[in-house]
């Protein structure tokens, strides 16, 4: 099977504007931005979707979402979105768990 896109932005073989990375997660700029800021937060680990996840996954999950509060404070919001599409018909775009953060509603601020 090839590897998805946020596979290889993951590994560096596809370019994407990122914010942060680690051992475990990569954080990137969306690039259909639905928000003046719209970050991709993603585990390094494929996993397919929410749907996907295993009971070995719930610290992954909980780091995740413990990122997103750390990338919010380092950019100093107020207040933020989260938001994890599940499926197709659910919105998800790309076959890879990943947590939307949208921010800076109303804001003429370039990013």
């Amino acid at each position: 099977m090839e590897e998805c896109i946020f596979c290889k932005i993951a590994k560096k073989e596809a370019e994407a504007k990122i914010e942060y990375e680690d051992e475990q997660f990569v954080v990137f700029h969306d690039l259909y931005p639905k928000a003046p800021l719209h970050l991709l937060l993603i585990p390094r680990k494929h996993i397919h979707s929410v749907d996907h996840l295993e009971e070995r996954d719930t610290t992954l999950m909980g780091e995740l979402i413990l990122l997103a509060k750390k990338v919010a404070r380092d950019k100093s919001l107020k207040g933020y979105q989260l938001q994890i599409n599940v499926g197709r018909e659910g919105g998800q775009m790309i076959d890879h768990l990943h947590l939307h953060l949208l921010a800076n509603y109303g804001k003429d601020k370039n990013i």
